[in-house]
């Protein structure tokens, strides 16, 4: 039967000391020091094993089958006595279950360290999305994503682990923006929801995605189309149109030709911005719009009519942009509005109100087909199976829709046939 230790306290436990090694000398007996391996009581096999360095661990010396095995417990006084021995019965617990103490060990280390890596912030867990999905998106695309998610989910979420972010902690930071801020609301959960659902994939979270709209949000929010309306952009009608091009021709700068630029070939103001003449073929009469600069993220190849050419002859070459801001660089948003300002024409229509005019004049006033407007619009265009059959880009039909359109605004075109309808 083995011998049973007795029972130290904790005073007797703190003297203990190493081992010697006796010497046989004459000068000496006092020997030499070692380890040694203390019974300490309170449970069957627990030792303090003291170091010559003074170095104190606590080990769990047990039989294990036909092998001694020995646990180490941790170092003392780290560990205290009344730890070490709570963490001996434990052991001797698991090895009378038929379990190993190491292998159970390792399994919660492992435990531990998959649990710190799925743990992580929400901030944490935009900046891995990120970097997956940052590659698949136009330029433009990326700077709307990155603005919304810092601007708006950051603040609210950016501390907050990923794994328990729910569909309340979605709603405060949509609600604040929802009525007076629907669309860019809109995008923003969209986007909330592509992230959680990433997460939910890289295994950093589970059950239902809280950004989700159906059987989520949609329960406690109102729709978007009744917290507010579409609001068309403000335009003129389209016998306004001439008068207000007329008056254009007459305004003097670069802000001014970019917008009339803008008007004769129904481009989006950040394209005519951004227009540079590396994208710019005179001769040809196109001008190729690459697609990271486009909404549809693809290239847009524009027919330009004899006055959009001749406005551009006319135009210094002294910059890359075709319409370089006074200080250098690109006009901002507010550029051409500001022209539509000084004009006087502010409260009747904005920059981007001319493309729903060139859209209105289309149908109603030629007999060109709907989609030669669209795609002259840039707009995507019919259905998978109508876009799988419409490989061409229509450019001789769109040409010669643009130049009925610059004859329409006052302008001398070739061959230009305007068919009224009205």
């Amino acid at each position: 039967m083995p011998k049973i230790a007795k029972e130290m306290t904790d005073v007797e436990v703190r003297r203990l000391k190493p081992g010697t090694i006796k010497k046989d000398t004459a000068k000496s007996n006092k020997g030499d020091p070692c380890t040694a391996y203390h019974a300490v009581g309170g449970v069957q096999g627990l030792q303090l094993r003291v170091r010559p360095s003074g170095a104190r661990t606590w080990i769990l010396r047990v039989k294990v089958g036909d092998k001694r095995r020995d646990y180490g417990l941790g170092n003392y006084p780290s560990v205290t006595l009344a730890q070490a021995r709570e963490n001996a019965r434990e052991y001797r617990q698991m090895i009378f279950d038929g379990l190993d103490p190491a292998t159970e060990r390792r399994k919660r280390q492992d435990a531990l360290r998959a649990e710190q890596e799925t743990r992580i912030t929400f901030a944490e867990a935009w900046q891995q999305f990120w970097r997956d999905k940052r590659a698949g998106l136009a330029e433009k695309t990326a700077r709307l994503w990155e603005g919304t998610i810092t601007r708006y989910a950051l603040p609210g979420l950016g501390d907050m682990m990923v794994a328990d972010i729910e569909l309340r902690h979605v709603e405060a930071v949509l609600r604040p923006i929802w009525s007076d801020k629907t669309e860019t609301a809109t995008k923003l959960r969209g986007r909330l929801e592509s992230i959680f659902s990433w997460a939910t994939v890289k295994g950093l979270r589970s059950g239902d995605n809280p950004a989700r709209w159906a059987n989520g949000l949609k329960e406690i929010m109102p729709a978007p189309s009744k917290v507010t309306k579409a609001g068309n952009f403000r335009a003129l009608s389209i016998d306004e149109t001439p008068e207000f091009l007329e008056a254009l021709r007459a305004e003097n700068g670069n802000a001014a030709r970019a917008l009339e630029l803008a008007i004769l070939t129904a481009v989006r103001s950040g394209e005519v911005r951004g227009a540079a003449w590396s994208e710019i073929d005179l001769k040809a009469g196109t001008w190729t719009i690459p697609g990271d600069r486009m909404k549809m993220d693809r290239d847009h190849t524009v027919p330009l009519s004899d006055a959009a050419v001749s406005l551009l002859k006319d135009q210094p070459k002294d910059s890359e942009l075709v319409f370089p801001a006074p200080r250098g660089g690109m006009y901002s948003d507010m550029s051409l509005l500001a022209v539509i300002k000084r004009m006087g024409w502010k409260e009747k229509t904005t920059a981007h109100g001319f493309r729903a005019v060139f859209k209105s004049w289309a149908v109603e006033r030629t007999d060109s087909p709907d989609f030669v407007s669209e795609m002259a619009l840039a707009h995507s265009v019919g259905d998978a199976i109508q876009k799988a059959y419409q490989r061409s880009d229509l450019l001789a039909k769109r040409r010669r829709l643009m130049r009925e359109w610059s004859q329409f605004l006052g302008y001398q075109e070739k061959g230009a046939k305007v068919v009224s309808l009205g």
